[in-house]
């Protein structure tokens, strides 16, 4: 049975098709996220600190760990920062550092840039996953040796030279040939996650079905893990939770092992918060006056003022339960198992007494 092992400085986390589906956090990656690249051009980590934390929270059990950021100011002060050779290799060290200080999980280092990814390699405690090679020739010659000198497990992306092809067929044939290429180096098929790259449902309608496939023949025939990034097949779509709920689970029963994705449902902010006070309010509904806004979003179907699970981690976990990989159902009982209420403590069980 095919397991690609990772860890951290005390922490152990197994891909396998006898596993639980495996979570890797993607929110760490400034990649459109102009807020979180602006704080990083300052110097300011608490966000990739928050991330990190709350992530973990709601079930990830890898953290993908993505430097490809754009400094637009110091570009204009320094040219060097035009050059990402240059901007992400030290932002990726410190990155690395800043996740091992707040969270003991272990990590995906991702990046485009070799120095950086030798950089994370460096950094990172334990055995991490490497993320990513693909079928071009320079980057096989890049990567694959540092995969060998750090014996870590990699992702291998199933494109090459010729782009992305939108044929299966295409796009297994480059699978095996980093596979292939891989062993020349001494690395196993067990440390090679195969991201056999997921098509857009909205543009290519038989994009689920291909996908399905595609995992299914390279878990028979090349006995590899899988891996995608889990939103891509809803991208442009409305509704994209719903979509990414029934894709998940059929991803899973196909032998798809991990995803790269969001397990995180963001909170509620204020103005969502008032605007809705003031709907109830024009309604006619007469609210506690002590109603604080997190009592108020539950009630009102909003979802909540503090990070939490989202529903696609929702679906995988029932997904796990369903395929026997939670046995006795233990981590669907205790995702679903209501927070105890700062000093309310947990309820008494059993007939009281009498006196």
């Amino acid at each position: 049975m095919t397991r690609t092992i990772v860890e951290s400085k005390t922490k152990t986390a197994i891909i396998g098709f006898d596993q639980p589906f495996c979570v890797i956090g993607e929110r760490i990656n400034p990649t459109g996220r102009k807020i979180l690249a602006a704080e990083l051009e300052q110097g300011d980590f608490s966000r990739v600190e928050a991330d990190a934390i709350a992530q973990v929270a709601a079930g990830a059990t890898v953290l993908d760990i993505n430097s490809g950021a754009v400094f637009s100011n110091k570009m204009a002060e320094d040219p060097r920062y035009a050059d990402n050779n240059f901007v992400e290799p030290p932002l990726m060290m410190e990155m690395v550092k800043r996740v091992q200080a707040v969270v003991d999980v272990p990590l995906c280092i991702d990046s485009s840039v070799p120095g950086a990814l030798e950089n994370g390699l460096a950094a990172a405690e334990g055995r991490p996953l490497l993320n990513s090679v693909t079928g071009e020739e320079e980057r096989l010659e890049l990567v694959l040796p540092l995969v060998k000198k750090y014996n870590v497990p990699v992702v291998a992306i199933s494109n090459d030279d010729t782009g992305i092809s939108e044929d299966p067929d295409v796009r297994f044939a480059v699978a095996k040939k980093i596979v292939e290429r891989a062993a020349d180096y001494g690395i196993p098929a067990h440390d090679i996650v195969v991201d056999p790259l997921v098509m857009p449902i909205g543009a290519m309608g038989t994009a689920g079905l291909q996908v399905f496939t595609l995992v299914r023949r390279l878990r028979e025939e090349l006995g590899v893990n899988t891996t995608c990034g889990a939103s891509n097949i809803s991208f442009g779509l409305p509704n994209r939770h719903g979509i990414n709920n029934a894709f998940l689970p059929m991803a899973m029963t196909a032998g798809m092992t991990s995803a790269i994705m969001n397990p995180v449902a963001l909170p509620i902010g204020p103005t969502k918060i008032a605007e809705k006070r003031a709907e109830v309010a024009a309604a006619g509904i007469i609210l506690p006056e002590d109603m604080d806004d997190e009592t108020f979003v539950q009630i009102f179907g909003l979802g909540s003022t503090l990070p939490r699970a989202g529903k696609e981690m929702e679906a995988i976990r029932a997904a796990n339960f369903l395929t026997n990989n939670d046995p006795s159902g233990n981590e669907w009982i205790r995702f679903n198992r209501a927070p105890v209420k700062e000093g309310e403590g947990r309820a008494r069980t059993g007939r009281r007494r009498r006196a």
